[in-house]
């Protein structure tokens, strides 16, 4: 299973979004290391909408992301950029 996969039923079973995109920007950061050329999955973004989120501030949401993809970030994932929201807040996606 690939880690967008992973972080995909991760965020799915603990926040039952309505919506979810979980994409991979690795290649965007091609060339900022002189090791890295831009693939795999090292710089994730998630943008999700869930009921979860009603009444939590944007930092409770962004730490209740990072705490349960821990495990990824301890693994190798550099990089996540997080997008939350609850129904009805607007987003810029």
């Amino acid at each position: 299973m690939s880690l967008e996969q992973r972080i995909t039923t991760r965020l799915t079973e603990a926040f039952a979004p309505s919506r979810l995109a979980v994409i991979n920007e690795s290649h965007l950061h091609a060339g900022h290391h002189a090791d890295f050329n831009g693939t795999g999955e090292t710089h994730m973004r998630v943008r999700i909408v869930a009921g979860a989120f009603t009444g939590m501030s944007r930092i409770a949401r962004h730490r209740a992301i990072n705490d349960l993809l821990k495990p990824e970030l301890d693994a190798g994932l550099h990089a996540l950029a997080v997008e939350p929201a609850a129904p009805g807040e607007e987003t810029r996606w």
